[in-house]
C-alpha cells in the first residue's frame, strides 16, 4: 500500500465558487471560477490551457471572511503547481501557490 501524501498546504482551503479573471504569458485574459481558496493557495477551473510552472495574475473579489468583513477586489500573483483535467474534460483544474495579494482600488460609479 502506498504511503499517504503529506499535506503541503500552509493554510486550510475554504470551498468557494467565485468568478476569476486569469492572465498568463500563454494566453490572453480568460475567465474561470474557484473551487477552493486560502490566503496562500487557490484551485480554479478554466477553459484555457495553462501549464504547470506558469506564472498567473488572478483578479477576484474576496468575500468578507478573507477581508475583515467587507468584500474587496484583489489581484493575486501565483505560481501553478499542478494542472489536471476535470471530470468532464472540458475544463482544466489549476492548483497554484499565491505569492502576493494586492488590494485593488474601488472605482466610484
Amino acid at each position: 500500500m502506498a504511503a499517504p501524501k503529506s499535506e503541503r498546504r500552509s493554510q486550510d482551503r475554504i470551498p468557494l465558487r467565485l468568478p476569476v479573471s486569469i492572465r498568463s504569458s500563454q494566453s490572453e485574459s480568460v475567465t474561470g471560477y474557484t473551487r477552493d481558496l486560502s490566503m496562500s493557495g487557490i484551485f480554479l477551473y478554466t477553459d484555457a490551457p495553462i501549464l504547470e510552472g506558469s506564472e498567473l495574475e488572478i483578479v477576484l473579489m474576496l468575500p468578507p471572511q478573507f477581508t475583515n468583513g467587507e468584500k474587496q477586489w484583489v489581484c493575486c500573483r501565483a505560481s501553478v503547481v499542478r494542472v489536471e483535467n476535470s471530470q468532464d474534460d472540458r475544463q482544466i483544474g489549476v492548483a497554484a501557490n499565491i505569492r502576493n495579494i494586492a488590494t485593488l482600488p474601488e472605482i466610484p460609479i
